[in-house]
């Protein structure tokens, strides 16, 4: 399969279409992205790197810092993170808080705001703010095997001047018992995680440790065991775009976890690790042609988990 050509094509047939859809306005750093920009790479568990467009530009990855989050957070508590955040899909928007109170102060997953914000207080447990923070920017380098992926302090600095409903959220939760740390140390690092700046081509190495059973096949490192991976992606496929993650099952049938930067991590299991970007969001937040993107690419390669 030419996995080259593949992306060429995609690419050649989204031209048109660039700048589709909305940027996320409500981040004033985000606000002043173009929108006509697109880029998407594929890493193969044997190594090949592919990519098109603006693979090499980098973006705010924003949400999908989550699911490195996860990972981490899973590692320093194992099973035992459930207590503290649910693993069912939402059907409310990313940042409600109607369902938080409803379910007092448990989120239903760790992929809405809610939701990493009780991570990221898993995450801070023994560390300053600015540990965890420098905890996560290390894991992130390791796993994409580039150190020059950086924190982009201005839209970290932007995100905490408008991130009132986040703040809300977190109060919310401490008012629960279900937040352990100060509100603005648990935000000062959900904040700067979501400020992570990586292109296409270090996002999908980043992810490729979920591709491989929890190893990443380019190093030989072992970062979560075959289980663990695996559970990881389920709740990818099943919560990891919002109240949009049964619409991008129906259409592309991957793991995959979106963000507001319009950047989206997917992942075809003993196949590759998959990353495409275009900074203009559907209604419900998520890249509008990275995900039509995403639906091309696993209908020509027969990538979907539900079969080709």
């Amino acid at each position: 399969m030419d996995l080259q050509a593949i992306l060429d094509g995609i690419h050649a047939e989204l031209l048109p279409r660039l700048g589709e859809g909305k940027v996320a306005d409500y981040i004033p750093e985000l606000a002043k992205v173009d929108p006509r920009q697109f880029g998407m790479a594929i890493v193969t568990v044997d190594g090949q790197v592919h990519s098109v467009g603006d693979a090499q530009a980098p973006f705010s990855i924003q949400s999908i810092s989550k699911v490195f989050m996860l990972t981490l957070a899973l590692g320093k508590v194992g099973e035992q993170l459930w207590t503290r955040v649910g693993r069912e899909p939402s059907g409310s928007a990313f940042n409600s808080i109607v369902q938080l109170e409803h379910e007092a102060g448990i989120p239903r997953n760790p992929f809405i705001n809610a939701g990493a914000i009780a991570i990221s207080d898993v995450v801070l447990s023994g560390h300053a703010p600015r540990e965890a923070i420098g905890e996560l920017l290390r894991f992130v380098r390791y796993l994409s095997d580039d150190e020059a992926v950086t924190i982009d302090e201005k839209v970290a600095r932007s995100e905490t001047q408008t991130g009132f409903r986040n703040f809300a959220l977190a109060n919310f939760m401490r008012s629960y018992g279900n937040l352990d740390h100060p509100v603005e140390h648990v935000l000062g690092v959900y904040f700067h995680q979501c400020a992570l700046s990586m292109n296409c081509q270090q996002l999908a190495k980043a992810g490729l440790y979920l591709a491989a059973r929890g190893t990443n096949p380019l190093t030989g490192h072992s970062v979560v065991s075959p289980k663990r991976a695996r559970r990881i992606n389920a709740l990818m496929l099943t919560c990891g775009h919002y109240d949009g993650s049964g619409d991008f099952a129906y259409h592309v049938g991957l793991p995959g976890k979106s963000g507001v930067g319009g950047g989206i991590m997917a992942v075809a299991p003993g196949i590759a690790s998959i990353a495409v970007w275009s900074p203009g969001l559907n209604k419900v937040g998520n890249s509008q042609l990275g995900a039509v993107a995403l639906e091309m690419l696993a209908a020509r390669t027969g990538w979907s988990v539900f079969g080709d």
